[in-house]
């Protein structure tokens, strides 16, 4: 627009007959000039403000997700951003699933069987039932984490105590959840110290960090994708800038959802390989296999015919092997040999 309203004022400079370098002085020149800078000022303005309301739809994402990571790296409210999602999927199952729902989503995302029938779901009170709910699946997290914790810490008591084991620093741990296997660092002493509970907060942290940190990612790819289809909402007389905020509401409720679910379901399936089981098992399975026993036997040939037919040369040929002679085919131009008084070529011969 700029280089338009420069066009046009040179044009109007050559009727005028200015030159190049000539001071303008002329009203007229110096309004144009004006209203034509203010015009391009304004539109790169609207552009810019535009840009800023959506990048503030995502900021204000941005400063919850970020608050969530900052409270998984201090670590001091890891414990209380775990049961906030407990409670958070405990309700969201509860209210949104039948019976049968519900006892597939827990499976699904709690590793457990539902703990209610299905006459207390469909006759108590739903808040009553979402508090006993809550603390039955809190007191499987504290058994599965004791359990991890009691089986982690055998081997490292083992190492720690062991004539070189405190020069170690730090200790890599395997935490396995029925599909990955997660590698987890945590301080040898610090760990011997709080028998390997500091192993479970270090889990707990790298699952949080990890889970969040591809839902954000997936979620900034999301909402980009969403910023470019809005805009075709103003053809409909719509404002694009309204539906990207509600439909970016609706994304960062999706990516909530994802965070909590495989957060608490990795968590709830972690677990750490039992040394003393593994230990009796390996001699079982290294065993080597027996090779079976087989016996031999011979059969008493006291037929004749059986004894002269083991008795003969299978290799012996019955007379001498004839070569194979092909056939001869007529001419193509030949008589048909069928008698039908064509050539070869328009009857039998045909295709050939």
């Amino acid at each position: 627009m700029r280089l338009f309203a420069t066009e046009r004022i040179a044009k109007v400079m050559d009727r005028l007959g200015f030159e190049d370098g000539e001071m303008i002085e002329h009203p007229m020149i110096n309004n144009s000039i004006e209203r034509a800078q203010k015009k391009v000022e304004e539109n790169h303005f609207g552009v810019r403000k535009r840009l800023l309301e959506y990048d503030d739809v995502m900021n204000k994402q941005r400063t919850v997700i970020y608050e969530k990571r900052r409270h998984a790296l201090m670590g001091e409210r890891i414990g209380m951003d775990i049961a906030n999602m407990i409670w958070d999927r405990v309700c969201n199952i509860l209210e949104n699933n039948d019976f049968t729902g519900c006892r597939e989503r827990f499976l699904e995302v709690f590793a457990m069987e539902f703990p209610l029938s299905q006459d207390r779901l469909e006759g108590g009170n739903m808040d009553q039932l979402a508090e006993e709910v809550y603390q039955k699946v809190m007191d499987r997290f504290k058994e599965k984490t004791n359990l991890m914790a009691a089986n982690a810490n055998k081997v490292i008591s083992r190492i720690y105590e062991s004539p070189q084991g405190q020069q170690f620093e730090n200790i890599r741990v395997p935490v396995m959840d029925g599909r990955h296997v997660y590698q987890i660092m945590v301080g040898m002493k610090e760990a011997y110290e709080t028998k390997s509970q500091a192993l479970v907060k270090a889990f707990e942290k790298a699952i949080l960090l990890h889970t969040i940190d591809e839902a954000w990612k997936e979620n900034l790819r999301l909402l980009d994708e969403l910023k470019h289809s809005v805009q075709n909402a103003s053809y409909e007389q719509k404002d694009p800038l309204l539906i990207f905020k509600l439909e970016s509401v609706k994304l960062f409720d999706d990516m909530v959802n994802r965070i909590n679910n495989k957060t608490i379901s990795i968590l709830m399936r972690g677990q750490v390989p039992d040394v003393d089981v593994e230990m009796q098992q390996a001699p079982a399975q290294q065993a080597p296999r027996q090779r079976p026993q087989y016996t031999e036997s011979r059969a008493d040939l006291t037929d004749p015919a059986q004894r002269a037919a083991a008795a003969r040369d299978t290799r012996e040929q019955q007379g001498p092997v004839q070569p194979i002679v092909a056939e001869k085919l007529p001419g193509r131009n030949d008589p048909c040999p069928c008698g039908s008084g064509k050539k070869f070529k328009n009857c039998h011969g045909r295709g050939l």
